[in-house]
């Protein structure tokens, strides 16, 4: 490998966690997030100061949770725009999941008890009740729904991203288009339960199967996308699209594979659900909505309203 090939690999290395989980370290200023309806958003705006309390929403949460006055969530925090640290020192929480969470618990009246967890343990720990609560950009789907009750509030889905200099991956439309590739995703996602579920179409077609490595922290899988370790990484399209755009990650979004609605997540019979189906719908009505999609470029994530447990799209 030449000296100056090698230079710019460990530049864009030293990179990418920072571009992974903490967006730009002190800057608060996030590039590039307008990837598809707005400009670059700061990690530190404010856009629900002032919502005030909904009565008719907050009637419908159990007494016990009224009198008590808070919730306690389990929040996963990766990359942006979902859910991320501005910085690794303060710890600030940013991101759509942050906001909405923080937005919902106003229209209720509700104090928000924030505590990281691992995504692959958060649905887990709802049956638990160590959680009221889950966020972590959980998609909507027909296995999750057997367990868990979601309340939506955007659309966002599943996609997949190379390097940019990567020209004989094109857009994936089918899995079988990664026969003899080696796929990173998340631990615990709908992506990994897609490409482990479905590794047949290989050898049904007559091809070498796809590998699939699953990585707990998304800056371990973008770095391994970035050194060749795995070819090509499947996440979520809002995520990716982020990613692509931020010129030191050095890689390209190849488009969306399958759409999917993202919810709060509850135990399978939560009473919480119609109160809080109630307060993302107060906040489409009121505009709140409209401006937290636009401060992360996510615009083509809007839904029209907010439904409890929908099934999957086709």
């Amino acid at each position: 490998m030449r000296t100056t090939t090698v230079r710019r690999l460990l530049a864009a290395t030293a990179l990418l966690p920072l571009l992974a989980l903490a967006a730009c370290g002190s800057d608060p200023k996030i590039a590039g997030a307008a990837a598809t309806g707005g400009p670059a958003a700061s990690a530190t705006e404010d856009v629900v100061a002032g919502l005030a309390r909904s009565e008719a929403a907050a009637a419908l949460l159990p007494e016990e949770v009224r009198k008590a006055g808070a919730l306690t969530f389990g929040s996963s925090f990766g990359a942006p725009p979902s859910a991320f640290y501005v910085d690794q020192v303060s710890k600030k929480p940013a991101g759509i999941d942050v906001d909405f969470t923080d937005a919902v618990a106003k229209v209720l009246g509700l104090t928000v008890n924030r505590q990281e967890a691992a995504f692959e343990t958060i649905l887990p720990a709802l049956d638990s009740g160590k959680f009221d609560v889950g966020t972590g950009n959980f998609g909507v789907t027909t296995a999750r729904l057997k367990t868990i009750d979601f309340v939506t509030y955007i659309d966002d889905g599943q996609g997949f991203a190379v390097k940019k200099d990567n020209t004989a991956i094109q857009p994936i439309t089918d899995l079988v288009q990664l026969c003899g590739l080696t796929v990173g995703t998340g631990a615990g996602t709908t992506f990994e339960t897609t490409l482990n579920s479905r590794k047949n179409v290989c050898t049904d077609a007559g091809k070498k199967p796809y590998e699939v490595r699953a990585f707990s922290e998304s800056g371990a899988l973008l770095t391994s996308l970035q050194q060749g370790r795995v070819d090509i990484e499947m996440s979520t399209i809002n995520g990716l699209r982020h990613q692509a755009a931020q010129e030191a990650s050095g890689t390209r979004f190849l488009g969306e594979f399958h759409r999917l609605d993202v919810g709060f997540a509850f135990k399978k019979g939560s009473k919480l659900t119609p109160a809080f189906q109630a307060a993302v719908n107060q906040l489409i009505k009121d505009g709140t909505y409209q401006r937290i999609l636009r401060k992360w470029g996510v615009a083509d994530s809007a839904i029209e309203e907010s439904r409890i447990s929908p099934p999957e799209h086709p």
